[in-house]
Order: structure tokens, then sequence, then C-alpha cells
């Protein structure tokens, strides 16, 4: 996230290596040398205190755990903010002689002389970060259970017994125990029960969330495949579909585009970039999963997908996937942006208007 005039030439320009608890600073004049390094204490006092003797400063650190509130704080205080893209930093992280004042030195040489190198990302405000972090803690609960239940079917099967054929939410009413495995697996189906009321605690509140702040996620359910938790996370991580050009730049900026090497007369076919964020990305693929799947619903996305698997080849099945979440997304932006109902068959009915 970038404040204020970035072309501009601040009169200093602060690196920051964040750490857990300390990170490492270097600040540079508006020539561009080093005049001061140090530690910086990660509290909101202590960096408060800190930046309050640096005012109108150009603050460079890379995403993290801690520099969201980190962003907000410096943007309160009237400072300039680049959060730097890991993805573009590998000079840092790769470095052979790395230690943490060389890469907030680094960080700090960016920013001064080209911050545009850094590939600025954009933080969440604070209301929807918070939004997040529901959804992260049901995502967290949602991996536990799901490792409980492996554990529990494959303990079963080493004794010879087989754990029932179900869903996640109703393996523990379904799960019948052994004499034998009971002392072992009694407490397991305890928790996994009680997780699973729990992830049904958190969908009652994303469902509310949804509803209350931010509207636009029922028109984003209309889509085959897309329930109240992609919806919610789609809203949170997009924030302003206003910000992207195009509908068709979704795509890539959740790393559902190819990754390309073109040299000369080579060409290959790579997979996906991966960037942008996990847990969206992650949410689209399932989403396109259900919607090629025996229970999705006949529309656009459905038969775009099934064509891809038709031409067969070396992981049609997955690549189509893949086109399908990316689709997904561009969709999604547009119906968010227009304000119009979705048409499962919109190309169809275009068609036979044609015609």
């Amino acid at each position: 996230m970038t404040h204020r005039n970035s072309q501009s030439s601040p009169a200093k320009t602060i690196g920051i290596d964040l750490g857990d608890r300390v990170s490492a600073v270097s600040i540079r004049n508006a020539d561009g040398d080093i005049i001061e390094r140090g530690k910086l204490s990660m509290t909101k006092d202590a960096c408060w205190r800190f930046f309050a003797n640096h005012p109108g400063a150009r603050v460079v650190y890379e995403v993290g755990t801690q520099s969201p509130w980190l962003t907000w704080l410096l943007r309160d205080m009237g400072h300039e903010t680049i959060v730097a893209n890991p993805w573009r930093l590998k000079l840092i992280s790769q470095s052979l002689t790395k230690s943490d004042t060389k890469d907030a030195d680094l960080l700090s040489e960016f920013g001064h002389l080209k911050p545009s190198m850094l590939s600025p990302i954009t933080h969440r405000g604070p209301e929807n970060h918070a939004t997040r972090t529901v959804l992260s803690a049901r995502s967290a609960l949602v991996g536990v259970r799901t490792r409980l239940i492996n554990c529990v079917r494959g303990l079963m099967k080493s004794m010879g017994e087989r754990a029932p054929v179900s869903s996640a939410a109703s393996f523990h009413k379904k799960l019948w125990i052994p004499d034998s495995l009971r002392p072992a697996l009694a407490p397991l189906r305890e928790q996994i029960k009680s997780i699973s009321e729990q992830i049904k605690a958190y969908d009652k509140l994303i469902e509310t969330m949804g509803k209350e702040l931010h509207p636009e996620t029922k028109r984003l359910r209309q889509v085959c495949g897309v329930g109240p938790v992609t919806a919610l996370t789609f809203a949170c991580v997009i924030e302003d579909p206003h910000r992207f050009q195009k509908s068709r730049d979704v795509g890539a900026y959740l790393g559902l585009m190819p990754r390309m090497r073109q040299s000369g007369n080579s060409d290959p076919q790579l997979s996906i970039t991966k960037a942008g964020d996990r847990a969206l990305r992650t949410l689209l693929v399932q989403c396109a999963q259900y919607a090629l799947g025996p229970f999705g619903k006949d529309c656009d996305l459905r038969r775009f997908g099934l064509r891809l698997v038709e031409r067969g080849g070396k992981s049609a099945k997955k690549r189509a996937v893949i086109a399908v979440a990316r689709k997904m997304a561009v969709l999604l932006h547009a119906l968010w942006v227009s304000g119009e109902d979705y048409e499962p068959l919109r190309h169809n009915h275009h068609a036979k208007q044609v015609s």
C-alpha cells in the first residue's frame, strides 16, 4: 500500500526487516546515504515513538504477519508506506550473505531508488482484515478436522477395519468404533464432533457477516458452486472491484494464469503462477471442481470446462479445473461491477437470439 506521492523524493527512506519481536532498521537521507541503523521493538507504542521522530518518511518493508497493523499505524501518522512483494525480492531471500541489517539496507535502497521494482501490495483495512480472521480461523479448524479424520481412517485400516464413507460434517455420526479401538478412537471422535460444531457456528457467523457487511456476496453466490465462504473471501480479497481496469485482470491477480518462459523457439506449457491470495485461489479451484463434478448444474462454466476435458491430453481434467476457476474469478468480478444478475446459460441464450 503506497500513500502520498511515491514519485517525489522523501526527506528520509526507512527500510525495515520485520522480525517477530525486534526488527532491523536502516535509514537513508534524501541523497540516499545511510545515516542510521538500529533495532526496533515490534510493539505499537515503540513503533509510534520511533516514527514520531521521523515525520514524513517513506517506510519500506516486506509483507508479513506484522505488516498489516504496522501499515495502519504508519498511515495514521502520515507516513508513506511501501509493502514490498516478496516475489520481487529474491535478491534478499537468496543472498549468500544474508543478515537482518543487510536486508534492511536493501529495502531502504530499493525504496529510495526504485520503489516500483518492489511491486507494492495493498493491505486491507482493519475492518476487512477482521473479517478475514474469521475466515482464516474457520479454515484452520477445517484443516484440523481433516487431519483427525484421516488419522482415524488410517488407524482403523491398520487393524483391518474401515471407516464409513461420509462427508466430514457427518463423519462423527456415522463412525462405528470396534471395542478393541475404542480407547484410542473414542476421544478422537469427540474432538471431531466438537470441531464440526464449531465450524457450523463459524458458518452461521460468515452467513451473517456476508449479509450485513458485504451485501454483494448475495449476487456472487448465484454462480454455481460459490457458497458463503467463497463469496465473502472474494469480497474481502478484492475489496475494491474498481481497482481492476478489466475483469480479466483478476485471474492473473489471483495467480490462476500460466507462467511464461518463452525463449527463441521454445514456449513450454507451464503451471500457473500461484501469485496472490492462496486461500481464495484454493476456494475457487474447489468451486470449479464442484461445477465440473456430478452435482454441478448446467451452465456456461460447466460446458466450457467439459469441452476442455473432452479434448483429452495429459492432465486435461486438471487444466480444465484451473481454467474454470480462472473464468469463475473473472465472472464474479464482472457481476460485482455490473450489478447484473447471473445468467447460467448466457452464451447459449445469446446464440439463440443471433440465430
